[in-house]
């Protein structure tokens, strides 16, 4: 069994009101083992035998849209995935350390061609900074919070012309702390 992460769009946001032991439930249905949520803001830890990712992603996307009506874009990565991206360091430390700034990881089913990569960096400004690693976008808010700035997960979505859900990286790392968890506690399992 995989240890993946799932990071829904439209979770709790716009009206769209789920319960987190519903989500659990609806993703356990299609299978996936030791599913858990974090923040109830569609972050999803759980086990799969499968190992195609876009088959994991099609599948909670449909099932969610089934059950609760609209459309909900999913984004999977296996733990080894989601390590690497909390593990990159698209900006210098000196300018993070400072009191305000977040970064922020954008979800993207895939990685934009070098174009709209080009038009997302362009919004770079005093407030905000850009950086594309693999299918993420990192994005580097100097703001007292994301809402003071111009940019937003629609302006992104606007521009690529696809969907993505943004994450801030305190939260991707909690979710890396969590999916660590399992593996120390399937090593002690283990004969």
């Amino acid at each position: 069994m995989t240890t993946y992460a799932a990071f829904l769009r439209a979770i709790n946001v716009g009206g769209h009101v789920v319960k987190m032991d519903r989500l659990r439930r609806l993703v356990e249905s299609l299978g996936h083992a030791r599913v858990e949520t974090l923040i109830a803001s569609g972050n999803v830890i759980f086990e799969s035998a499968a190992r195609d990712r876009r088959r994991l992603e099609s599948g909670i996307a449909l099932r969610l849209e089934r059950e609760l009506g609209y459309e909900v874009a999913t984004f999977v990565r296996s733990a080894a995935e989601l390590e690497a991206i909390a593990a990159h360091r698209a900006f210098p430390e000196s300018g993070i350390d400072l009191p305000g700034p977040a970064v922020y990881v954008g979800f993207l089913a895939e990685a934009p061609p070098p174009p709209l990569r080009k038009a997302v960096e362009s919004l770079a400004s005093a407030v905000d900074a850009f950086h594309f690693h693999g299918r993420e976008l990192y994005w580097l808010c100097r703001a007292r919070r994301s809402s003071d700035s111009e940019f937003s997960g629609a302006r992104l979505e606007k521009i690529l012309k696809a969907p993505a859900t943004l994450r801030n990286l305190t939260t991707v790392a909690r979710m890396v702390e969590r999916c660590r968890g399992r593996g120390a506690a399937a090593r002690t399992r283990s004969p």
